[in-house]
């Protein structure tokens, strides 16, 4: 759910980030051949690659929304793809979530939409053999990807066990080098995605994970998730178009949860992933059966309904799965928005309604 290139990614919008975007965009068009059509029915869409990602290539190849055509850019770094977005040249960006308050903040003009997958099992907090508590990490040298979910997730769980964030020397370190820190002993902790959790827990003797995406508490608040953004420019003035996206998302997830086989193979072909590991992420029924039958074997990804993000939203009567609560959305970007003030990305705290648009949310659901 992450990517390498969020420290990059970070880097840019943490000091000047309007002058920076427009820098990054510059390049990120020679990456990419970026079309000028402006037909209704013809939505830009970027990501990296991921397979949480990739649910508009199974729409696309069953031809679910015959009115809309999406072409899609794949830039690895989420910098370039939020410049294009903010500078209209995409309409539509996955990434992971916590980048909603900094856009709102600096004003980038764009909208946190929904969430779209949550993690579940996903990611671990592992520790060297010589830890046994959290306080034997005060002082040492722990492995995180600054800036992004897993500096939270390791925040979080340190404040949890009595163990102020200041008092251990965060690393930034992308999950494939603090894997390799981890095994070589340069660091005593690491927040870890899979494949790379798995591989230290399996490779080096004693090493145990602390925390898991897997735990209700964690699950609870829908902290490692993924999510979808539009731009203010789409927004305003395609918005049945946008209403229309949104909309595709889901039945292409949809369509996944009923034929996971076959779309995953599409998802593999789109995302430049074996089978293996998209089935590994995935799964093979999509997490569906994991509610009624407590199957935790079926990927490392929930993927929300329509339904389901409704109710985070807070537009739709019930309240989402895992404990979650109606309109949690709130609450999410809350709690990011303090931790970006805390870790000094951010020097205040901004309303959640001025980096979200649920009512497209709303307008989607009740279209469908």
């Amino acid at each position: 759910m992450t990517s390498k290139a969020q420290r990059t990614t970070w880097q840019c919008l943490r000091h000047h980030a309007r002058v920076l975007l427009a820098a990054c965009a510059i390049g990120a068009l020679s990456m990419a051949t970026m079309s000028t059509a402006s037909a209704q029915d013809t939505v830009r869409v970027g990501h990296f690659s991921w397979p949480g990602y990739a649910f508009l290539y199974v729409n696309q190849e069953k031809n679910l929304s015959p009115d809309l055509k999406f072409e899609f850019t794949v830039i690895e770094d989420p910098v370039q793809l939020f410049s294009l977005l903010s500078t209209n040249q995409l309409d539509v960006v996955f990434s992971t979530i916590e980048y909603g308050p900094i856009a709102a903040a600096e004003g980038l003009g764009f909208k946190l939409i929904s969430l779209s997958n949550l993690g579940y099992g996903s990611d671990d907090i592992v520790v060297h053999p010589d830890v046994k508590t959290a306080a034997d990490l005060k002082g040492k040298q722990v492995a995180v990807l600054e800036g992004g979910l897993s500096h939270i997730f390791m925040g979080i769980w340190l404040e949890q066990n009595g163990v102020k964030w200041n008092e251990v020397e965060m690393v930034n370190l992308i999950a494939g080098d603090a894997a390799a820190a981890m095994m070589s002993g340069q660091v005593a902790a690491a927040e870890l995605w899979s494949p790379f959790n798995l591989q230290v827990l399996n490779d080096l003797p004693g090493a145990r994970s602390v925390a898991n995406s897997i735990e209700p508490y964690w699950l609870e608040r829908a902290l490692i998730a993924d999510a979808i953004f539009m731009s203010d420019e789409f927004l305003t003035k395609n918005r049945d178009v946008a209403v229309k996206t949104l909309q595709a998302i889901f039945s292409g997830v949809e369509y996944w949860r009923e034929n996971a086989d076959e779309a995953n193979k599409v998802i593999a072909d789109a995302v430049g992933f074996t089978i293996e590991d998209v089935e590994s992420i995935l799964g093979n029924g999509g997490l569906t059966k994991v509610i009624a039958d407590n199957d935790p074997n079926d990927g490392t990804l929930y993927m929300y309904s329509l339904e389901d993000t409704a109710q985070f939203c807070g537009v739709a009567e019930g309240d989402p799965p895992f404990g979650q609560k109606n309109g949690q959305i709130k609450d999410h970007w809350e709690l990011t928005n303090k931790w970006w003030v805390t870790f000094g990305f951010m020097d205040s705290t901004v309303d959640v309604s001025t980096g979200t648009d649920c009512e497209l949310v709303k307008e989607a659901l009740q279209g469908g």
